[in-house]
């Protein structure tokens, strides 16, 4: 089928993209460009401009009338970043998904596939969540998300559209094929800065270590992007099923496991085979203890479950830093280093040429 990727030129979107493409589907990207980078639109039906764009929205959706679904990934994301920036996360995340809503509804689009976070939860004591866990967002950007899920709940429930909020955790990994995978020069997320710094050959800091976990650094829930992708093809494949006969329902994307900050640095360690110097400094605006999913909704509703562990997203995402640079030769790549690091990375890289000699494994690009 032919589906709407909004964001689809980012990190998580143009991973999504790819497994659409590999499961047979056509995506049609549409991305502003603001985080996203062209080069991962290569050989897709691409639009550049903003989903608050209603013209641009009724031009994409005339010229492509096959499309019956929308995965809606656009936002802007980095929680410290919308501390500082508000307004602008209301109005990319918010005002631009009402505007988006608005024109699918005028087109007759019902089923919209809603890339949300599971940082709206409050987590239990032992620090997991479930779908009917407590909502208490703790930054802008989280309550941006919940803003958008309560309008979903309310316009689905006037009949006019179906929704489904897919509640992630933390994205790790790239593209297997490393096709695409992060994207913006200074990480802001945990294994991207623990990345930076070693390469940099640098401590890393942990940022808060007073929670109340097991060794006081936050904890989380780390899912590989891939597994998200599939997630996000089940969802429109399954849609159905998924809601479970409502018009709107939410459901939780993570792998089950809590894995602290400091946990992520030993099992950096140990894929790399080196030591990682740490610092430790205060929490940051926004930041929270964390949580992981309890759930089993995703496997009873989606038949998915996730299936690459914490080191393998910690061996993609250096196969995909030492190879960005021939993706986007802008940005640099890792320094090479002694370990079985430079050897995970080489691995992954000659497994990708090898499949590129297979044009039906790397998948169409219709």
């Amino acid at each position: 089928m032919d589906v709407l990727v909004t964001g689809g030129a980012g990190f998580i979107g143009s991973t999504v993209a790819s497994a659409a493409i590999e499961a047979g589907h056509r995506p049609v990207i549409v991305d502003n460009l603001v985080t996203g980078r062209r080069e991962f639109t290569r050989g897709r039906c691409f639009y550049e401009g903003d989903i608050a764009d209603a013209a641009l929205m009724h031009r994409v959706l005339d010229e492509n009338p096959g499309i019956k679904v929308v995965i809606h990934c656009a936002a802007l994301i980095v929680v410290p970043d919308s501390v500082a920036r508000p307004v602008d996360y209301y109005r990319a995340n918010v005002a631009a998904t009402l505007s988006l809503v608005d024109t699918l509804q005028q087109r007759g689009i019902r089923d919209l596939v809603f890339s949300s976070s599971a940082s709206i939860y409050r987590a239990d004591a032992d620090f997991t969540v479930d779908e009917d866990s407590a909502l208490e967002p703790q930054s802008p950007y989280a309550r941006t998300k919940l803003v958008v899920e309560t309008m979903l709940e309310d316009i689905t429930a006037a009949g006019r559209l179906r929704a489904l909020s897919l509640r992630y955790f933390n994205p790790i990994g790239a593209d297997p094929r490393l096709r695409t995978g992060l994207q913006v020069p200074v990480p802001s997320h945990a294994l991207g800065k623990l990345v930076e710094a070693w390469s940099q050959q640098r401590p890393f800091q942990v940022t808060g270590t007073d929670f109340e976990t097991r060794d006081g650094s936050g904890i989380r829930d780390y899912v590989h992007v891939w597994d998200l992708a599939r997630a996000h093809v089940a969802a429109i494949e399954r849609f159905d099923r998924a809601l479970d006969g409502s018009r709107h329902a939410a459901i939780n994307l993570g792998t089950g496991r809590g894995t602290t900050v400091r946990e992520l640095v030993a099992a950096f360690e140990e894929v790399t085979g080196e030591q990682v110097p740490v610092t430790t400094a205060p929490r940051r605006p926004g930041d929270t203890a964390g949580a992981y999913t309890r759930s089993d909704r995703a496997a009873r509703l989606l038949g998915w479950t996730a299936q690459r562990d914490l080191t393998e997203g910690i061996a993609d995402t250096l196969a995909w830093f030492a190879h960005r640079p021939a993706v986007l030769p802008d940005l640099d790549g890792l320094p090479q280093r002694a370990g079985r690091a430079a050897y995970a990375a080489d691995t992954v890289i000659d497994t990708v040429i090898d499949s590129l000699a297979d044009p039906v494994a790397v998948g169409s690009g219709r």
